[in-house]
Parts: C-alpha cells; structure tokens; sequence
C-alpha cells in the first residue's frame, strides 16, 4: 500500500449559526452505496422479523430515521479494499448487526435518562413504559448478536464474534461509569472520566464497524485494526459534537428535547469546560451537583453555557479528533471509498450548527 497524503484544510472554529459543509453522506448512498443499501435493508427488514409481533410502529420509525452512519462506515471500509464488485452478504449482515445494537443503546439510553424524545419520535420508554422498554431493547442486542453470528462463516471470522461481545460490554460498562460519575470530583478528573466513557459508550462501536469490514473482506488483520483507530476517533468527535447540539440544535433538528445533558446532569464536555469558566458558585455547577431549579432557570443556564468559551473549546477538541483519524486513512492505497471515508471524518466536526 502506498502511504498516500491526505489533503487537511485548514482548522477553524465553527460558531452557532454559521454554515457547516453540506451532507456528503447523501452523495457517498448514491454514488458509492446504492446497491449494498438495498441490500441492506432487505436484510433488516428479515432481521426484525422473529420480532415483528412485539415492534410498534415506534421501533420502525428508529430504523427507517437513523442515520445509518456505522453500517455505511462499515461497507465503505469494506469496500475500500474490496473494490466495485459485489459485497458477500456476510458484510452486509455484519451492518445491520451494528445497527440493531446502536438502536439497542439508544433505548436503553432513554431509559437511563426518563427522556421522551428519540429521532423526533416518542421515545419507547416513554410510549411503551419502561418494563416494555428494556425488553425490546433486549431483544434488539440478542437479535443484533443473531445476525452477525449468522455472518460467520470461517474459523478466522470467529474471533469477530467476540469483538461484538466484547463491544458490547464495553458499551454498558461505559454506560455504568457515567452513570456512575461524581459530580464533586475535581474538573480534570471529570475531563478524564468523560473522555473513557465516551471511548466505551460511543467511540468502540465506530471502531468495531471499521475493523469489522476490512476483516471481513479479507484485508490483513493489522490493516483492520489501523482502520478500527480510524473509526474510534471519528466517534468521539461525533460524541464530542453531539453533546454539543444538545446546547445548539432546536428539538426538531436533533430529535430530542434541548439541553437534556443539563437537565439529567450528564457530565459532558461542554458543561465541564462551562464549570470551569463559570465557576464553582454559578448555577450550571450547582444543577450539576444536584441543586433542583425550575425549568426557566435551567434554560438561562443553557444560554450562560452558550456564553462560555466551552462551546468552541468542545469543538476544538472534536477537531482535533477527526483530524486525527485522518492520519490512519494514509497508510491505505487513495480510492473513491477512502476519499468518502475522509469526507465523512471531516463531515462529523464540520455539520452546521
């Protein structure tokens, strides 16, 4: 392979407002992943079958709005050293795996947090109860294990198998440690703890999409695990910017309630970087740290937050992260689907918010 550069931009700092790059992600479906798409949600859709009786019409809605991000990460890395022919079905398989266990988190999140927002829908805790809730999405980790089992069809893939297994942990582990997260401790650990939880929550599952199409199209296993770093860091920029919109974005462009991490005293980036500007004695520290506010303080402590330098310190470090992962991308032979892996990196930090 040869060690191809790639071309950087120039760093800059976004501020609310002002105009990201548009979706290149529209662009890579129809030109790069058309095909492997239909066949995606054909597997999908017999994937979500043995379930069908117990799925609302909320659970059909979360699949047909997500955004598809890890699957198409996946079959682009997949392809990036396979080429334009057909993809075995096991890649398309391994995709809609990830999938099923992203839409699993992403109930059991709302759960965690009483929220009654998902992808602008009903959240399913909040239309089905909770008890309802966490079996679905049970049901969404088994049959996301089911599939890519299913996928599996040589004694080298087998190792695959666990690195699921192994995300998986690693996802409700890191979910446990936030949960888990003491407020009171000093803002350098908090900064430290927020960095390991979202490597496990979010960043692993990126990574496991990444490496998981390379090995399964046959690339060499050092060469997936380079692409796995790749993918890792692309997911805490995309965490990073999330837990940005969430001060950001209206309800309806982000598909949950605004500023749900203050409300639920999630210790995320922004509210950190917030804290320490602001200071021990202003109310974001205090909410954080427990003190109950009515709900027209909390939205005039998302605007002290908006005021802070936290914003753009965040997306600086989100930056910092995507710009990274491009340095993994080099080591790979320059093609239409490594350019699209670029764009996507770049695409993460530079939406418009």
């Amino acid at each position: 392979m040869k060690n191809n550069d790639i071309d950087i931009p120039r760093i800059g700092t976004l501020r609310a407002g002002e105009k990201g790059k548009s979706s290149p992600i529209n662009r890579i479906l129809d030109e790069l992943l058309k095909g492997d798409m239909s066949r995606f949600e054909e597997t999908l859709k017999t994937a979500l079958e043995p379930q069908s009786k117990y799925l609302t019409d909320i659970e059909h809605q979360m699949y047909q709005r997500g955004k598809k991000i890890r699957p198409i990460m996946l079959m682009l890395s997949a392809r990036m050293i396979h080429g334009d022919s057909e993809l075995s079905h096991k890649v398309i398989k391994a995709g809609v795996s990830l999938e099923m266990l992203h839409v699993a988190t992403l109930i059991h999140d709302d759960i965690i947090d009483d929220a009654l927002i998902r992808r602008g829908l009903e959240s399913v805790n909040s239309k089905r109860g909770t008890n309802a809730a966490i079996l679905v999405g049970d049901l969404q980790f088994v049959q996301a294990i089911r599939t890519f089992t299913d996928a599996i069809e040589t004694d080298s893939e087998m190792g695959l198998v666990k690195m699921v297994l192994d995300t998986a942990f690693n996802i409700c582990t890191g979910e446990l440690d936030e949960l888990e997260t003491d407020a009171e401790w000093n803002l350098v650990t908090l900064r430290q703890r927020y960095f390991e939880v979202i490597e496990r929550k979010t960043a692993i599952m990126f990574g496991l999409a990444c490496e998981t199409g390379m090995a399964l199209a046959k690339s060499r296993t050092g060469e997936a695990r380079r692409l796995g770093f790749y993918g890792r860091r692309v997911g805490r920029a995309f965490q990073i910017m999330d837990d940005l919109f969430d001060f950001l974005q209206n309800e309806k462009d982000s598909g949950k309630q605004v500023g749900i991490d203050l409300i639920r005293r999630r210790v995320t980036l922004p509210i950190i970087y917030a804290m320490e500007e602001l200071g021990q004695s202003h109310k974001v520290s205090k909410i954080i740290r427990g003190e109950i506010l009515p709900p027209e303080d909390i939205s005039a402590e998302i605007e002290a937050i908006k005021s802070t330098q936290a914003i753009e310190r965040s997306y600086a470090d989100a930056r910092h992260e995507a710009i990274d992962a491009l340095e993994y991308l080099k080591h790979f032979e320059k093609n239409k689907y490594r350019d699209a892996l670029e764009e996507i990196a770049l695409y993460t930090v530079d939406r418009q918010f």
